[in-house]
């Protein structure tokens, strides 16, 4: 039988068929010129041919005239080589070598067997490693299911693909197949789908269709696919698994606005690629669904009995017939030489169907467990999880299932939701985060990798470092395999961990914040007799905060410590948070607020009951904007303006990340994200007196300090010379403008002088500062109570020492005023521990006896 789409190339003439890497365009009619010498070259007697499935126009027409020259192709991947297929003797190789093809002939073993006449493919089961096994296909199966695709597809001349999946894998080799098989186009990638040229990439070669397997959809989402304008787009499928639901509506909404359809489809190798397909207009109101069989194919359920099942809502195996069923597996050279073995395809898939006639996958007979008498689909778990919004792969025996993820969740929350949908216990259930599910070529879960994860593995030895991470983030469970940065940690909680990992560890690396539990706690403590030395901007904190103690308690013009607390959150959301903001995490972006607002609001109250009046400004965290004032009880004292700013400020970061340009901006270039949002900020800045005229309370607004935390994050997002010395500059430019616009008197022009200090200090400096022990202990203690000594210190002045006031020489009270409100915050702060402390290590003591009984396995 012949195969169209590789007899009938030349028919198309001139059209382009592909698209290779170097730009090149091959037409129709040069491509099957290629086609016919490469079958010329294979000579006539029927040869198997081992083909690296490279995305190369060589491989291509390899490909291809291996089928019209009426040989059988075995494709295998570069990384398998001539080990995947070497046990089917094939007589000839062609792969890449040193950049250059090249066709090589194998000794021809004696009594090898001969191919079977329709023998035209032999692939490898879709989700094995290594050998796997063989599955045959004849040219009938390869012809047929190219043309049931492009009839369901719509496929015309007109249409460009976009082939991104390896061509080994049957989906990828399907898309190549049935564009062929219309006269199409082929756009043959290199790129990955998270590099940077990728869009440009897909915009400029024009594709009209684009396919994937769902984990090709979550890179598409991570790099802000849906938020470009691809004017060609019209067609985009998904196959190779299930694609989670909300994600699928996502596509589908997203295709129906721009005029296109998105396709979801179901297949196996075993069925050369495609067996079922969910018609566009339905994917909405059943993303569950496989939908039904394609052209020429049939769909059935039977039980175990192999009874069918005609049902609808019973479950039984999913069973296929159609002409593109394999002719069988193979496992050495002799089974190519028998013909067709099967007339229907049993999936191995549990499945039923609806009232419409939709088919609905279930679950796979072989990912079961049977624990304590109950029957658990993987599949299922894995459903239960995702509509919980945890993406998880599950594995499992007959004691003990475990979900496997990636997400920003803490295994304990994740093992309560899999025992939850599961109906067991937790000692039953257990889960394990690792840095990225390990996936095979064809993008699919390697399910056999995560199998490792049901050997318990001993307990860790991180219960030190973990308890200084519980305290930390309490409530919030911790793991050995979290990181400061995988907590979503901010620059509070940074400053308050560091100073207590430094007590247990000594001087911490550099990139301490990115390493795991685990990796920290593996960490030889530093000898306490060397010289410590302190992160530059934990010593920034530090000396901020006694400077706004100082300029509160003296009548010394000195009010930049606040103006560098606003620097310092900037630069702390670039290093902590950038990737929440990126991932529209927003969840995760505003964790921080709680520990901030937990004692503020306790301050609140404290006024509230003292005044007899509720201040609703201050508790809808807008006493800074001007309507409200502290003498009629309206607000607390502007004092406190600095946390309303800094919630604010968070608010306004979180909006602008919502914008797409920006976000995808910030994507390429963190640094000039930033030096657009400061150059708004700066306009904002200046425009203010105009459209906001508040007067002299406009010094506590938002927009006078805004412009701060721009410059914070520009020098932290600053990662080259030229950029540091950019930032450097502007902020040189920018501060005599800014002094002299907030009233050219000493106090403006120190204020804005130690702003540009910090930021040329942050730029230039070096991340660590060396100090004597006892200045370095003091200044991580400052650092890390910082906040509370900003909250409390006025208390000592106001309350404590005012009775003595009159009695006490002035520059005597302005010491102890100083020094009583740093030894206040101090105590609040230490105050605030103890309470943490008690409450973390109660569920501290509960996460270890569950390590104890079951220990997750930290990756």
């Amino acid at each position: 039988m012949g195969i169209d789409f590789v007899d009938g190339l030349a028919r198309f003439g001139d059209a382009p068929a592909l698209l290779t890497r170097s730009g090149e365009t091959i037409s129709y009619r040069e491509l099957s010129r290629r086609v016919d010498a490469f079958a010329l070259s294979l000579g006539p007697k029927k040869r198997l041919l081992a083909l690296e499935a490279a995305h190369s126009e060589h491989m291509v027409v390899a490909y291809l005239g291996a089928l019209r020259g009426g040989h059988a192709v075995a494709l295998v991947s570069a990384e398998d080589g001539a080990e995947g297929v070497r046990r089917f003797q094939p007589e000839l190789f062609y792969r890449s070598v040193d950049g250059r093809w090249r066709l090589d002939a194998a000794e021809e073993e004696p009594g090898a067997a001969s191919l079977h006449p329709d023998l035209a493919l032999l692939l490898k089961t879709s989700g094995s490693t290594g050998i796997g096994k063989g599955v045959r296909l004849s040219r009938q199966a390869v012809a047929s299911n190219a043309s049931a695709i492009a009839a369901y597809l719509g496929l015309v001349g007109s249409d460009r693909a976009a082939l991104i999946l390896p061509l080994h894998y049957c989906y990828g080799l399907s898309v190549l197949n049935a564009h062929l098989a219309v006269g199409a186009s082929v756009w043959l990638s290199d790129r990955s789908i998270v590099s940077a040229g990728f869009l440009p990439g897909l915009k400029e070669s024009g594709a009209t269709n684009l396919s994937g397997v769902p984990y090709s959809f979550e890179l598409l989402d991570r790099i802000g696919f849906r938020t470009e304008s691809f004017p060609a787009l019209r067609l985009m499928t998904v196959a190779g698994g299930r694609l989670a639901a909300e994600m699928l509506r996502s596509y589908a909404r997203h295709m129906e606005r721009q005029g296109g359809h998105f396709f979801a489809m179901y297949g196996q190798t075993e069925a050369t690629a495609r067996m079922a397909y969910l018609p566009p207009d339905m994917a909405l109101a059943h993303p569950d669904c496989i939908g039904v069989a394609i052209p020429g194919g049939e769909l059935a359920i039977v039980d175990e009995q192999g009874r069918s099942v005609d049902a609808w809502g019973q479950t039984g195996e999913l069973v296929f017939r159609g002409p593109n069923v394999m002719m069988g597996y193979a496992e050495t050279r002799d089974d190519l030489a028998r013909g067709a073995e099967l007339s229907e395809l049993a999936t191995g898939d549990l499945a039923e169907r609806d009232p419409r006639g939709l088919f609905r996958v279930v679950g796979r007979k072989s990912r079961m467990s049977k624990i304590a008498g109950i029957r658990l689909g993987h599949d299922a778990l894995e459903a239960g999880l995702a509509a919980q919004g945890i993406g998880a792969a599950v594995v499992g025996d007959d004691e003990r299932v475990v979900a496997v993820f990636a997400s920003a969740h803490s295994a304990r929350h994740v093992r309560d939701a899999l025992a939850q949908v599961a109906g067991l216990t937790r000692t039953q259930a257990d889960a394990v985060r690792v840095a990225a599910l390990p996936r095979l070529a064809s993008g699919k879960v390697d399910l056999k990798a995560l199998a490792c994860h049901l050997t318990p593995e001993p307990p860790s030895e991180a219960a030190d470092v973990r308890q200084a991470f519980a305290e930390a983030f309490y409530p919030y469970p911790v793991e050995d395999g979290d990181s400061f940065a995988r907590l979503g940690g901010d620059s509070l909680r940074y400053v308050q961990l560091y100073a207590a990992l430094e007590r247990r560890l000594g001087r911490l690396p550099e990139d301490w914040e990115r390493l795991t539990i685990a990796d920290l706690a593996a960490r030889q403590p530093k000898s306490r007799k060397e010289q410590r030395s302190v992160g530059l901007d934990i010593l920034i904190r530090a000396l901020a905060i006694t400077l706004v103690v100082i300029h509160h308690a003296t009548l010394w013009p000195i009010p930049g410590g606040s103006a560098v607390m606003m620097v310092m959150i900037g630069y702390g959301l670039a290093r902590f948070q950038k990737e929440a903001l990126l991932e529209r995490d927003m969840g995760r972006f505003f964790r921080p607020l709680v520990p901030v607002l937990a004692p503020y609001f306790l301050i609140v109250g404290l006024y509230s009951l003292a005044w007899g009046e509720v201040p609703w400004a201050s508790i809808l965290l807008a006493g800074n904007l001007g309507f409200a004032d502290p003498a009629n009880h309206s607000m607390l004292p502007y004092l406190y303006w600095f946390i309303e700013a800094y919630a604010q400020t968070l608010l306004v970061f979180a909006a602008l990340f919502l914008l797409a340009p920006l976000r995808r901006l910030a994507m390429r270039d963190a640094f000039m994200a930033g030096c657009v949002m400061l150059g708004g900020a700066l306009l904002l800045r200046f425009a203010q007196p105009v459209l906001w005229p508040i007067g002299p309370r406009a010094i506590f607004s938002l927009p006078w300090v805004l412009h701060l935390a721009m410059l914070g994050w520009c020098v932290a997002s600053a990662d080259t010379l030229g950029k540091r010395l950019t930032i450097v500059a502007v902020a040189a430019m920018a501060v005599p403008l800014l002094a002299y616009g907030g009233g050219n008197w000493t106090g403006s022009w120190v204020r804005y002088g130690l702003v540009f200090a910090a930021v040329a200090g942050l730029a230039f400096l070096p991340r660590r500062i060396p100090l004597p022990n006892g200045l370095a202990g003091a200044a991580l203690a400052i650092a890390a109570a910082g906040y509370h000594i900003y909250l409390f210190h006025r208390f000592v002045p106001e309350t404590i020492l005012a009775p003595i006031a009159p009695t006490v020489p002035g520059p005597a009270f302005a010491l102890l005023a100083i020094l009583g409100g740093l030894l206040c915050g101090l105590v609040a702060f230490r105050f605030q521990q103890i309470v943490v402390r008690r409450g973390s290590r109660r569920s501290f003591s509960g996460a270890a006896a569950s390590h104890r009984r079951m220990p997750a396995v930290a990756s």
